[in-house]
């Protein structure tokens, strides 16, 4: 997974349209163990449902405009209290310019709250590239 690499969230048909117009971008890092870490709020849907059922997946998609190619992982989630703030500085210097004022700003606004690490632990890999 790249830099450049966006999280796309996506489904088809009337359901899928409407369970789209709903989904966001996530920030997330690929880390040298393997898993992939997302910070969210704790009191979010994501994680009561995470706390119930564990088993998670990311699909992960080159920008538009790229050779169409993406990675989806499928796994164990963990929610983990610690960490959450260090990724979100990680994540911020990597896909904000901080030397922006408003970004800084932004960062610190996010940096203020309560957040919580998702862990995703892969048990299940699949690629498409050119």
């Amino acid at each position: 997974m790249s830099h450049g690499t966006t999280l796309i969230l996506a489904a088809t048909g009337k359901t899928g349209r409407r369970i789209a117009a709903r989904l966001r971008p996530v920030w997330f890092e690929a880390t040298a163990q393997g898993t992939i870490q997302l910070f969210t709020d704790p009191e979010s849907i994501k994680v009561r449902r995470l706390r119930r059922d564990p088993r998670a997946s990311l699909v992960v998609a080159a920008p538009v405009g790229e050779p169409e190619r993406w990675l989806s992982a499928a796994g164990r989630t963990t929610v983990e209290p610690d960490g959450a703030h260090d990724l979100a500085a990680r994540l911020a210097a990597r896909y904000w310019d901080l030397d922006d004022p408003a970004r800084a700003d932004a960062l610190a606004e996010v940096l203020a709250g309560d957040w919580v690490r998702l862990v995703i632990h892969p048990e299940t890999v699949r690629r498409y590239t050119f």
